[in-house]
């Protein structure tokens, strides 16, 4: 048995006591917002149907959707939108080599987490 396998290792992994870097964060929040939409995908195009669908289907859609907790799901449904787009757009520009150093990798990944908040903030505000 070499040294390296004979050392004590760990019996679990305290996921909680891990500290992440933010671009890290952003990744993990990119695959969660896009669950996210993907999960909901079926209670947005209800929505989209009853709101096409006539005068009192979308009279119904008005009164679902006045409801404060829709809302606060819709609200939570945009940022993990507008997050996905723009991360996406990060980790596109990440696949052509432009801003994979530390340093800028670390800047986009605040200008992303800003930007996606300050336009959920903006459109959410706009919308409500």
């Amino acid at each position: 048995m070499s040294q390296a396998t004979a050392r004590k290792r760990p019996k679990h992994l305290a996921l909680h006591q891990i500290r992440q870097p933010l671009p890290a964060i952003i990744s993990i929040l990119h695959r969660v917002s896009g669950a996210g939409l993907f999960l909901c995908l079926p209670l947005l195009l209800w929505l989209f149907d009853r709101s096409l669908g006539s005068a009192t289907a979308f009279d119904a859609y008005r009164e679902v959707v006045g409801n404060p907790l829709v809302k606060l799901v819709l609200f939570g449904l945009l940022w993990a939108y507008l997050h996905h787009f723009c991360a996406g757009i990060r980790f596109l520009l990440l696949d052509v080599h432009v801003g994979d150093d530390l340093q800028p990798g670390r800047r986009s990944a605040m200008a992303v987490l800003v930007v996606s908040l300050l336009l959920t903030i903006v459109i959410g505000v706009a919308l409500w």
